[in-house]
């Protein structure tokens, strides 16, 4: 399998704070990878650094085998970024903002044309061609966006939080928009708070915090590797939930007035819950956001 992106030790420094802290990756061509981590972990970094938005401060880069310090525009070339704040032009209908980005790529006008038209369709914008970015929809402005990155066919696809601020039924076309450009073989980069995004895009993924890898895998395998195959989320009156705490026999987790029990075995507990009228419970298999909450904590972050 071809390695497209590849990083040993990559830091990035801003004015003495260490933002990337020395990082290892690899992606492979034709898959999904994706970067999961709080507020300030260094997901956004990474990302601008792959694309050489931003300048290395140590370790080394490469993307297409190419180093990015000395190739960044060649690299861009061949890549679609999705930024995480939108940026369309908000003078210019949905049409002639691809072809203003598509003239930095200095493609012939006739293939133009026709990659418009191509990814109107594959974004379901057609009947918007000629409307303003302002009178669109938050998911109609983000599937444009999309449109834009890929209006050069580009081998990789950099996506910056693709989904926030969406509805539901925006994020699920979004999401099926991107299944389809893996299965034609695009390389996908992204960055989530979504858990069910991760889930359901990525072959392998990093989980960050504090500008460090904590965990790499599939999904489903730092599922298995890093917390017990159910949860029982109790919810009530701090004291109750204290006591059966005690004769609980799992792992647990305190948020507030829950209590998060851990297990392989939840017909004891779930059997100390019944006829307890004080306290609500949900029994659940556990999730890459339990491995996420496990790793970087439950305290909030600004």
């Amino acid at each position: 399998m071809t390695t497209l992106i590849h990083a040993r030790g990559l830091c990035k420094r801003f004015d003495g704070h260490v933002a990337v802290d020395g990082i290892d990756f690899e992606i492979p061509a034709g898959q999904c990878f994706g970067f999961l981590g709080p507020n300030g972990a260094g997901k956004t970094t990474t990302l601008r650094m792959t694309m050489g938005l931003t300048p290395v401060s140590g370790g080394t880069l490469s993307v297409f085998g190419l180093p990015v310090q000395q190739h960044a525009s060649a690299i861009r070339a061949r890549a679609g970024i999705v930024p995480q704040a939108e940026n369309l032009d908000p003078d210019f209908t949905v049409e002639e903002n691809l072809q203003v980005y598509a003239s930095f790529f200095g493609l012939p006008r006739a293939q133009v044309a026709q990659n418009i038209d191509a990814l109107l369709d594959f974004v379901s914008l057609t009947d918007r061609r000629h409307s303003r970015p302002d009178a669109l929809s938050g998911g109609m402005q983000r599937r444009l966006t999309i449109a834009r990155a890929l209006i050069n066919d580009p081998e990789l696809v950099v996506l910056d939080e693709p989904t926030t601020g969406l509805d539901p039924q925006a994020r699920h076309v979004i999401w099926g928009r991107l299944n389809e450009l893996k299965t034609r073989g695009k390389t996908l980069l992204l960055t989530t708070h979504y858990m069910e995004e991760a889930e359901r895009l990525c072959d392998d993924l990093v989980i960050m915090d504090h500008g460090r890898i904590l965990a790499q895998g599939a999904p489903l395998d730092l599922v298995h590797r890093h917390v017990e195959p159910e949860v029982i989320e109790v919810r009530g009156a701090p004291a109750d939930i204290e006591a059966l705490a005690t004769a609980a026999g799992c792992r647990l987790e305190r948020m507030g007035n829950s209590l998060y029990c851990y297990t392989r075995q939840p017909a004891g507990l779930i059997e100390r819950l019944k006829g307890r009228t004080r306290l609500r419970y949900i029994h659940r298999p556990s999730g890459l956001e339990d491995v996420f909450l496990r790793l970087t904590g439950r305290e909030l972050r600004d």
